[in-house]
């Protein structure tokens, strides 16, 4: 295996494209939704009335609730919470 130094390792990342914007922006952005994400699971395993509006319409609850509708995040939700 090829071990590089710090220098070599420079150039090498100097010469790749930029990452898209996108994933910039959802970098930044994922410890904050992983927050919120986990703070929407803990809500609706401690508290089922919560638990059961998010069964019965997650973007609504979410909305209520005083969460951004952001399709990721409603997707997590489902696949964290089982709700399909």
């Amino acid at each position: 295996m090829t071990r590089y130094d710090e220098i070599t390792l420079g150039e090498l990342l100097r010469v790749l494209p930029p990452a898209p914007e996108g994933w910039v922006r959802a970098a930044q952005e994922l410890p904050l939704a992983r927050l919120g994400l986990d703070d929407i699971v803990e809500r609706a395993r401690a508290d089922a009335e919560f638990r059961q509006a998010l069964v019965d319409d997650l973007e609504a609850a979410l909305s209520a609730a005083g969460y951004e509708s952001d399709p990721y995040l409603v997707e997590a939700v489902r696949e964290r919470l089982e709700l399909r």
